[in-house]
């Protein structure tokens, strides 16, 4: 179908002219009874006004519309936008201008989205800083203040007081070292030693370092059935220990008493395995869910500061699995339970000579 919507100002500037000069050609021919006077008015007429409309349209319009352009990427035109200015966008439609600028515009509304929404993390986080921060500062100069002002002398409570602040201090450093960990892992500062390794051997160790934990909620730990066959992953061992410790730490604070952790090994596909944790305790409403990983949240239902840990600690596992490519989930519902998992790389290596040789890099 017939359009003008994409019309080149070329093309605009000769329909415009040859809409002009038709009527007047008619007209000369009308008048003069002689064909060729009105072929030549129609020509003159036709050529002027194609020069006059097309010089209007690229000197005031596309003018204008440059500016608009330059305006948008706020930069002064380099020789290459210059270039774009001259050939290219002289060619666009009006309309392909008004979709860059609607495109433009939506572009700069979502980025504004972006810093409202990182600002009010920033602040929330900041709040979060001062307050896990301000609680052992607190509590030591309140013990610190009562010894200096004689309890020093008392047998009594001296010992106590300087324990209780000893704690305190305990948790000032494991937040520090914990904030630190996750700086480096974002900056990057922290290399991946991978290496192929059975990773329910990993999770085996694991549990036994933290038999005592468990021990002290009768929680018991297993393996899922059908998963109990050696699967190899290829990832940096020490970090994923390190995660493990935090997820199955957590597994058995929230979980309930006398209850049950199970781990999950699946081969997702020939490249990937699948790792979960799992407890049957209080859970997480969904409302929560999208920011656990975030650092120092906690939910409102039993997770709370009473429990013990940083705050950070699922923030570190989701770090260190980035670090990885890979990533991190959580399924939950109150009172049933949770399942947090992260997937790694399977098994790599290089064959020489027909033999599975197992490769290591930073």
């Amino acid at each position: 179908m017939f359009t003008a919507k994409n019309f080149s100002p070329n093309q605009l500037s000769a329909l415009t002219a040859l809409l002009l000069s038709v009527p007047i050609g008619i007209a000369f021919y009308v008048i003069h009874n002689k064909i060729w006077i009105a072929v030549i008015a129609l020509l003159i007429i036709f050529l002027g006004s194609y020069m006059l409309i097309r010089s209007v349209l690229e000197k005031f319009i596309y003018r204008k519309i440059k500016l608009i352009y330059k305006f948008i990427y706020q930069t002064k035109a380099s020789k290459k936008e210059e270039m774009y200015y001259k050939y290219i966008l002289p060619k666009k439609s009006i309309d392909e201008v008004r979709a860059d600028v609607e495109k433009w515009a939506e572009q700069r509304k979502n980025e504004i989205e972006i810093l409202r929404s990182n600002e009010a993390y920033r602040k929330e986080f900041l709040q979060n800083l001062a307050h896990e921060f301000k609680t052992p500062i607190f509590a030591i100069q309140g013990y610190v203040d009562t010894l200096l002002n004689g309890a020093l002398e008392n047998p009594d409570v001296n010992v106590r007081f300087l324990e209780n602040a000893s704690r305190n201090i305990d948790r000032m450093v494991n937040l520090v070292s914990d904030l630190d960990e996750i700086s480096k892992l974002e900056s990057g500062e922290q290399p991946l030693y991978k290496q192929n390794f059975v990773i329910q051997d990993l999770v085996k160790e694991v549990v036994e370092s933290l038999t005592i934990k468990l021990a002290e909620r009768n929680i018991k730990f297993s393996i899922k059935k059908g998963c109990e066959l050696p699967v190899t992953v290829f990832a940096d061992k020490e970090k994923i220990r390190q995660v493990l410790i935090n997820l199955i730490e957590n597994a058995a604070k929230y979980g309930k008493q006398n209850g049950n952790i199970v781990a999950s090994i699946y081969n997702t596909d020939e490249k990937h395995v699948l790792v979960e944790i799992s407890d049957d305790g209080i859970g997480i409403a969904e409302e929560h869910l999208p920011r656990i990983f975030e650092r120092f949240y906690r939910t409102d239902r039993g997770r709370s500061r009473d429990v013990g840990g940083t705050g950070l600690g699922l923030a570190i596992c989701k770090h260190i699995i980035e670090a990885h490519d890979q990533s991190m989930h959580v399924r939950s519902k109150l009172d049933v339970g949770t399942t947090i998992g992260f997937t790694l790389d399977g098994r790599q290596g290089t064959k020489v000579n027909g033999e599975q040789v197992e490769r290591q890099k930073a």
